[in-house]
């Protein structure tokens, strides 16, 4: 490549260049034993480049011959021999240069405010030498330094502002508002909402244009995107994006309150939107039922309360309103009989953007009256005035706006009739399982089972490693987990109440656990064992790159040595008395086809 830069110079000064008496400036490059003296015109130097007008400028004329004398130990006798022939004659060949000259070229011709050189070596290198910058994005030669992390998570990086600039628009604003802050002339650019974990990628992606999701974990590729949508890397913000929803749906199911505070953080999240929106309407149990629920934002509330095709009960709807005020200020008291009129005036001004959204005239009678009267106080007298008229005189006109009841769509939803819950149990297996969890002595039929049952993982679609199992179905609770026998097709589960957690290397107590087993074919053919030693219910192991679910002392327990389930047969149906009895014939290890994971929610009426 042969860059000319003639439209930069009114001629070419090459033969001036050697002249050397009329030279009257005098530039001192290098350092020690490599430092190298040359001789330049200041008419020159100033029409070429702005950084010399100003050393110019502020230089006074310093040795015995009327010369001024520039020094600048940073930069290479070599480098600066090529940019005073550039400076002369306007072309710079760098075809047969190495890739470290051109680099340290550009940052040279950054320094000299060479700003057209500086750009066009920078795009030279990011298009034909990408690998290079890849592998060597740890020069000392940095002009900037990125500040990530807070407190002891704080973490500094280096980086070349030429790169930023051409990478990024957000870093190219933050750059041009920031001044030299350091003793080293470096621009430091600070951002504690950044983990140092994301940003070391988002660095990586920003040299060497790759970033590979392969083998890293939903939460970090959903982090991934919220930090590049926040540097304004669009395409990646985008790919990630719709990567999560095409192929991450089922996380993106049980994390959905914060999934929906990205939403409202940041518009530019079309899909999610779309994504979310769909989940509001079909399945509102999975919004309100949350263990996060209470940690929702009000204006994220709001948006769902205003809708008019929520799919819930309008009493229901005021029984998560009411839990999510009073989580949000634990100082009031848990007897209702004792709160006093503050606090319910607490309670009032907490729901007060909320409550003008609740349906109250599409409330029965009898929900007025058993939940929406004792908190009487937090309405404003005319809604309550009106509601005890419309309870007696429902035709009577009322002054309070009356809104509109919400819209109630078709409960066979379509996706449930193109798309199984499961691929490995059925309606009937799922109602069976439901009324084990309840202690029923009798199944629910398929039509009055109480519980819905939410996918959260599929091996075959999130991966057999074990450690997906963990940090998927980290902080879920009342879960089933069910899996598929290599070679006899039994399916065998267990039902955990507690939250799984990744953090936790112990025995976990409860009297609510239970495994189970069905045969192939027959439904009723099924083995049931609820848990005998509470103490040892489950097992959280230390080794979670090995160690997936384990039901008592390996009485259900799946494992893999090769990150991979269906891959090694080491999971294991043990014959041990933490649980009442074995839900399998034989102790002999298993590999499996597939297995998913569910997360029990009770539907909505």
């Amino acid at each position: 490549m042969v860059i000319k830069f003639l439209e930069k110079l009114s001629q070419d000064f090459s033969e001036l260049l050697n002249d050397k008496e009329e030279c009257n400036v005098i530039i001192e490059v290098g350092q020690e034993q490599n430092k190298k003296t040359f001789t330049a015109h200041s008419t020159v130097l100033r029409y070429c480049s702005s950084y010399f007008n100003k050393e110019l400028t502020n230089t006074i004329l310093n040795d015995d011959n009327n010369n001024k004398i520039i020094t600048n130990p940073n930069i290479s006798a070599r480098i600066f021999e090529i940019i005073l022939k550039y400076i002369y004659g306007g072309i710079i060949d760098t075809e047969n240069m190495d890739t470290r000259t051109i680099y340290d070229l550009m940052i040279v011709a950054n320094e000299l405010e060479f700003e057209e050189l500086s750009e066009k070596l920078e795009n030279h290198l990011i298009e034909s030498k990408a690998s290079w910058l890849k592998t060597h994005f740890t020069f000392e030669e940095y002009n900037v330094i990125i500040e990530v992390g807070q407190e002891q998570n704080k973490k500094s990086f280096t980086a070349h502002s030429a790169v930023l600039r051409y990478r990024s628009s957000y870093f190219n604003k933050e750059l041009t508002n920031t001044i030299l802050n350091d003793d080293n002339n470096n621009k430091i650019i600070t951002n504690p909402n950044i983990s140092a974990r994301i940003f070391e990628i988002i660095l990586k992606y920003i040299y060497g244009g790759i970033i590979d999701t392969e083998n890293m974990d939903t939460r970090t590729i959903y982090d991934l995107m919220i930090v590049a949508n926040e540097l304004e890397f669009e395409e990646l913000s985008e790919k990630l994006e719709n990567h999560l929803i095409e192929s991450k749906s089922s996380w993106l199911r049980t994390h959905f309150t914060l999934v929906y505070h990205s939403i409202f953080k940041n518009n530019k999240f079309q899909n999610l939107e779309k994504f979310c929106n769909d989940i509001i309407v079909k399945h509102p149990s999975i919004i309100f039922e949350s263990a996060e629920f209470t940690s929702l934002h009000e204006f994220a509330l709001v948006s769902i309360l205003k809708r008019d095709d929520l799919q819930m009960k309008e009493s229901e709807i005021w029984d998560y309103l009411i839990k999510w005020g009073t989580t949000r200020n634990p100082t009031l008291p848990k007897k209702l009989e004792e709160w006093s009129d503050e606090n319910f005036m607490t309670l009032k001004t907490t729901l007060q953007q909320c409550l003008p959204f609740i349906r109250y005239f599409h409330i029965s009678n009898s929900d007025v009256m058993f939940k929406i009267k004792p908190y009487k106080k937090i309405l404003d007298k005319q809604i309550w005035n009106d509601l005890k008229q419309h309870s007696i005189l429902p035709d009577y006109p009322v002054e309070s706006i009356i809104l509109p009841p919400r819209l109630v769509l078709n409960q066979e939803l379509p996706e449930r009739l193109n798309e199984p819950f499961s691929i490995i149990i059925n309606e009937e297996h799922s109602a069976m399982i439901s009324s084990w969890i309840d202690n029923r002595p009798t199944s629910y039929s398929s039509r009055n089972n109480p519980y819905e049952f939410q996918l959260i993982l599929r091996g075959s679609k999130d991966g057999f490693a074990p450690r997906t199992f963990w940090d998927i179905c980290d902080e879920h609770d009342n879960t089933i987990v069910v899996t598929k026998v290599e070679g006899t097709d039994e399916i065998i589960g267990g039902f955990n109440p507690l939250a799984w957690d990744k953090t936790k290397t112990k025995w976990m107590k409860t009297n609510k656990s239970l495994k189970f087993s069905f045969k192939v074919g027959n439904i009723q053919n099924s083995i049931l064992s609820r848990v005998k030693k509470e103490n040892n219910a489950l097992r959280y192991s230390l080794n979670k790159d090995k160690y997936g679910p384990r039901f008592g002392l390996c009485e259900f327990m799946m494992k893999s040595d090769v990150s991979d389930f269906t891959q090694d047969m080491l999971s294991q149906c043990r014959t041990n008395n933490k649980y009442e009895k074995s839900i399998r014939t034989t102790e002999d290890r298993f590999s499996i086809i597939d297995y998913e994971v569910f997360k029990v929610f009770k539907k909505s009426i």
